[in-house]
């Protein structure tokens, strides 16, 4: 047994919504040991046996089937999580200001021209990387003024997840990253 992260996409979102509670009991009943959330932010950190691939079908199958709700999980161990803070191009950025930049973690990759996408997209210094998986962006005027937030889709960047550092590191202190 090791520690999982599951990201949920657009959970408590746009009326998307599973009550923390409900999804740690949820996982205790799928034999998920120690389920943990972190607030109401469509996170959750088990441990578990099971491979990243089928812990995700099984994670939205159950959400499926308690909630009726279908969205998209994405499941890393600790030693993705854990590359994927030190990968991070934004170090002084996230230092000082870690809500400013986000961690978009890819369901299955990232899409043929979605960075090209994204930078053509940017404005007043914005920037966005992309390292295995993971798509990084730079935020200095917070996410909700980015013309690249507004208008980048799955459609254009594949299906993923975003995730500011704060949280990025909370969920890495959470699965036991670093100690």
């Amino acid at each position: 047994m090791t520690h999982r992260i599951i990201l949920f996409r657009g959970m408590n979102t746009g009326g998307v919504r599973a009550p923390v509670g409900e999804q740690r009991a949820m996982a205790e009943a799928m034999g998920l040991k120690n389920p943990r959330t972190l607030a109401a932010s469509g996170n959750l950190v088990v441990e578990s046996g099971k491979g990243t691939a089928a812990l995700e079908a099984d994670i939205e199958a159950a959400m499926e089937k308690t909630f009726g709700l279908k969205v998209a999980a994405m499941v890393r161990t600790p030693e993705q999580w854990s590359a994927l803070i030190a990968a991070n191009p934004f170090p002084r950025e996230a230092a000082a200001h870690p809500a400013k930049v986000v961690a978009m973690v890819m369901k299955d990759g990232i899409k043929p021209g979605a960075v090209e996408a994204c930078r053509d997209l940017a404005a007043g210094g914005e920037a966005v990387q992309a390292i295995d998986d993971v798509l990084y962006f730079w935020f200095p005027n917070g996410q909700g003024e980015s013309a690249i937030f507004k208008k980048a889709t799955p459609r254009m960047l594949g299906m993923g997840t975003g995730r500011n550092w704060n949280t990025v590191l909370k969920l890495g202190e959470m699965a036991g990253v670093g100690s």
